[in-house]
């Protein structure tokens, strides 16, 4: 891509707060950004070829709100983009990220996390300290079980499709928040899915098809009516 092209996206950005250069086969994040660290709060580099962040660059953007990198070649995430203290949006589809930075916490008001089509073997730890985060989605992952942390998630809707889990703590009917929770196409034994799910917790979607059991299996465990009235109820809310 020539440096016409790519002054003039900067110059509009400029105005806009709005970077977005995608489809365009870029090998590394666009370091004439810099000139933009007080002004940007979207950056969609989505469907390049990037397979690092800059770490003296990419903390710098204090008022960036949303960061999209789908469909590109990102293995690991630098610490310091733990700083972006404003951030609520970041989507990170279809990388080959295995686990994200130890200081993701940090990222106090993120929202909505997208990290589907990436190598993560585990649920991130790191996601429950994180009080506002609405919406997570770990699909297409290679995650084998839930731990007893995830009680301590603040989500509202957490998609697990497409891993391998067969285990899944207790703990996950403790969710405060937890309304959605899709696990279609794991390795779940109807043994495997704590009853509490259906019986004591804040779950009103159950999205279980593909596992190793039959759904009318699913109907006949006891609390399940109690999931049923969850269901009907929020239907109703918004039909």
């Amino acid at each position: 891509m020539g440096n016409s092209a790519l002054r003039a996206h900067v110059e509009t950005a400029q105005k806009t707060g709005v970077f977005q250069l995608k489809d365009r086969g870029l090998t590394e994040f666009p370091a004439d950004l810099q000139k933009l660290t007080s002004n940007l709060r979207t950056i969609d580099l989505s469907n390049n070829k990037i397979e690092s962040l800059p770490p003296l660059l990419i903390g710098k953007f204090t008022l960036l709100k949303s960061l999209s990198l789908n469909n590109n070649k990102l293995t690991v995430l630098p610490d310091e983009i733990c700083s972006l203290k404003k951030l609520e949006t970041l989507s990170l589809n279809n990388n080959h990220l295995r686990e994200l930075p130890s200081t993701f916490g940090q990222l106090s008001a993120l929202k909505t996390l997208s990290l589907s089509g990436n190598q993560l073997g585990a649920l991130p730890p790191q996601l429950c300290t994180l009080r506002h985060l609405d919406v997570v989605d770990l699909s297409k992952n290679q995650i084998r079980s839930i731990p007893d942390t995830v009680g301590e998630l603040q989500v509202i809707e957490l998609n697990l499709n497409q891993n391998q889990i067969s285990q899944i703590s207790v703990k996950i009917s403790c969710c405060p928040r937890l309304k959605i929770l899709r696990l279609e196409e794991n390795c779940l034994e109807l043994s495997m899915l704590p009853q509490s799910i259906l019986s004591d917790s804040q779950i009103c979607l159950l999205a279980v098809e593909g596992n190793l059991f039959e759904i009318k299996k699913l109907r006949e465990l006891e609390g399940y009516d109690k999931y049923m009235e969850r269901f009907t109820a929020t239907k109703k809310k918004f039909a």
